[in-house]
């Protein structure tokens, strides 16, 4: 194998390791993508929006936007106090769902919200999230900036994108095996109860980070 090619492949293995690692942990979106799933409600919509905002973030920032904002602190410092606003609103929603015996009906049971709705929240939760931008463009970008070659940049941004569209599909999609388990009215308050939890924790960690200076 060349030289060329074999840095290319390495690059790719590189960006698809280090997607999955950050892809994989439990946070705002993916707990979104995988309620729709279990609800069967605009799983398309849904999966498509969080893979094309993730795709085109780790896009933009493995050819530029993560130097720009390395120049451009403020830019980030709003996007984190507007993320926090958002997750902690989210959050107490999934609360109130949680601690509302009418909210853990199955899901065969539960209101269908439209797909405008649910493609709003996917937009929101895909770019007002600010570990989103931490993830895609700040740590995937400045990793595919070390790589001097355009062709092994362009190799790590797609081995990382692919990450994206394989975790959005497979979760939104995959998560219907788990319906016999989510007949049961306690299941959902568990998946409510997990999602605030995870909204309201990302959403202190953030503004105590960015109190902390």
């Amino acid at each position: 194998m060349p030289d060329s090619d074999a840095q290319w492949m390495a690059a790719a293995l590189q960006g698809l390791g280090l997607s999955a690692g950050l892809i994989l942990a439990a946070g705002p979106q993916n707990a979104f993508v995988l309620r729709q799933g279990l609800l069967r409600q605009h799983v398309g919509t849904v999966v498509a929006i969080s893979t094309f905002c993730d795709v085109v973030l780790i896009l933009a920032g493995a050819f530029g936007l993560a130097a720009l904002l390395a120049a451009q602190p403020a830019l980030l410092g709003v996007a984190i106090w507007g993320g926090v606003a958002f997750l902690a609103v989210y959050a107490l929603f999934a609360l109130r769902r949680a601690l509302d015996f009418r909210s853990t009906l199955a899901a065969s049971q539960t209101r269908v919200a439209s797909r405008a709705a649910a493609a709003a929240a996917a937009w929101a939760l895909a770019l007002l999230n600010p570990h989103v931008y931490l993830d895609t463009v700040v740590l995937l970008g400045t990793v595919a900036g070390s790589f001097a070659d355009g062709t092994a940049r362009a190799a790590f941004a797609a081995g990382a994108s692919t990450v994206s569209v394989v975790w959005f599909a497979g979760l939104g999609y995959g998560a219907r095996l788990l319906a016999p388990v989510f007949a049961r009215p306690i299941a959902w308050r568990v998946v409510d109860l997990s999602v605030a939890a995870i909204m309201g924790t990302v959403a202190y960690s953030l503004a105590d980070a960015a109190l902390r200076g």
